[in-house]
């Protein structure tokens, strides 16, 4: 019985994953965590409160599975990528950890491409004001004190196993984020960071996703009851440890999670940069394949907002906006770009704000939710269409995240694509099982593991009644931008 623990870091909420034999789920524990907000476009979040939230996921994950715990031979985190947290020479935050949906570094992004034109060929893609260059140019023109304290530049799962282990570490799928790692080399590029104004002495070292890069520190072994020793991998990006956890590890494996934002990744054997088209391009977690990203940069988000604006909860959204198709048909229900946080693939426009064409005195909130998972799967196919012009190329289709909740959402998404997308079992598991599969590796299990399979559960074909009277939304969505 080999059992491992994986950890995924997200930017609402953390959840930890006791798993045996890499495909049995022991007990779960989960916890939500707040982001400020202090201004329009910004957005942070205590450093320290990732930490004591995985504690405490852990402590229930004790107190739930006392001798599976003691067992742990391995853990693993997956974790939200592209944030800018800055620490002192004690290895303290020096400030809020600025966060992937951050707008507030436009004009840096722009300084940063006029001098470094061919960017978006060498890093993760074309500037944006989520990577973290861009934060760290913002950050030293308008907080240079600040910044001159700047001893090291951490991730957000790297801040988390740096309080579990005491190691300083990175690893090439979340470094990719930071627009400072060449990704085709994997390695840091000086130049790079000197045009960042960023010291390369002040990057953590960077170890294959699946090394160990530290050890379980004996008080929290004790504290855990765990017999020990326990290895923790270095680790992975919360889209590269989903796609993982899914399945997704040879070249034509793409993984779409609808989330709070929405992501096709699509696991290439090769590098297709595309920064003309806003897809960020990273290494993967398996070795010697790249994982190209197109980014929804509001997804379930957007249906959150709908549930605020109509006082009505999502669940009860979904079921109303299903009984809308089945009774009406979505000819009558708005049209809507819920680009509420801007637009990433395939524009390149953070300014972009949300916009509703076809209001009339009878839409009604089931209209509105209708237009939002629609609006929503129309921008997974433009990322899906962006990624195939630079040559990458998806051929097995699998869904994550906490839309697939949603039947309906499942057959706009389908349809819109064209696509038989496939459900998996534990599909909101996905990321803490990617970064349990890491664990397993760090802990000795040989490297093929990252490799199996995961078997779908369920198929969903598009809807042929559907295509046509979506093909004229679409297209009536994306008009005139």
């Amino acid at each position: 019985m080999a059992l491992h623990i994986g950890i995924d870091l997200g930017t609402s909420g953390i959840k930890a994953v006791l798993i045996e034999d890499l495909t049995r789920v022991v007990a779960v524990a989960a916890e939500p965590v707040a982001v400020r907000r202090p201004k329009v476009g910004y957005s942070e979040q205590d450093p320290d409160l990732w930490v004591s939230t995985v504690l405490a996921c852990l402590d229930r994950l004790a107190a739930d599975a006392p001798r599976e715990m003691a067992a742990v031979r391995g853990i693993g985190l997956s974790g939200q990528m592209l944030c800018a947290l800055i620490l002192d020479e004690g290895l303290r935050p020096l400030r809020p950890a600025m966060l992937w949906n951050d707008q507030r570094a436009l004009v840096e992004c722009d300084e940063l491409l006029a001098a470094v034109p061919d960017i978006g060929r060498r890093t993760n893609g074309t500037p944006d004001p989520g990577i973290t260059a861009p934060k760290l140019m913002w950050l030293r023109k308008h907080e240079p004190q600040l910044m001159d304290r700047a001893r090291m530049l951490m991730l957000t799962k790297d801040y988390v196993r740096l309080a579990l282990t005491g190691e300083v570490a990175t690893e090439p799928s979340d470094a990719g984020g930071t627009q400072l790692l060449d990704v085709a080399s994997g390695q840091w590029d000086g130049g790079l960071c000197a045009i960042v104004g960023w010291d390369p002495v002040c990057l953590p070292p960077i170890l294959p996703s699946w090394a160990e890069a530290g050890r379980l520190k004996p008080d929290l072994l004790r504290r855990w009851g765990m017999a020990g020793p326990v290895a923790v991998a270095a680790g992975a990006g919360d889209n590269m440890g989903s796609t993982l956890g899914a399945g997704g590890a040879r070249p034509g494996d793409a993984v779409l999670t609808i989330g709070t934002s929405g992501v096709a990744c699509i696991v290439d054997g090769a590098f297709h940069p595309g920064p003309e088209r806003a897809i960020l391009t990273s290494a993967h977690v398996v070795p010697e394949v790249f994982l190209s990203m197109g980014v929804v940069m509001s997804a379930t988000a957007s249906l959150d907002w709908v549930g605020q604006l109509t006082g009505r909860r999502v669940p009860e959204l979904d079921a109303e906006a299903g009984t809308f198709v089945a009774q009406q048909g979505p000819a009558t229900a708005p049209v809507f770009l819920p680009c509420l946080t801007g637009i990433r693939t395939p524009l390149n426009r953070p300014d972009m704000t949300g916009r509703i064409t076809g209001l009339h005195p009878g839409v009604t909130p089931a209209m509105l939710a209708y237009a939002t998972m629609e609006g929503v799967a129309f921008q997974f196919a433009s990322c899906i269409a962006a990624q195939e012009e630079v040559g990458v190329r998806p051929e097995r289709f699998t869904v994550v995240g906490g839309g697939t909740r949603s039947a309906l959402w499942l057959t706009l998404l389908a349809t819109a694509l064209g696509r038989t997308v496939h459900l998996i079992d534990g599909a909101d598991m996905a990321g803490p099982c990617g970064a349990g599969r890491l664990a397993a590796v760090a802990a000795g299990a040989p490297l093929t593991c990252l490799q199996e399979p995961v078997a779908p559960t369920r198929a969903i074909e598009p809807d042929r009644g559907l295509a046509d009277i979506l093909a004229d939304r679409r297209a009536r969505m994306w008009a005139d931008l």
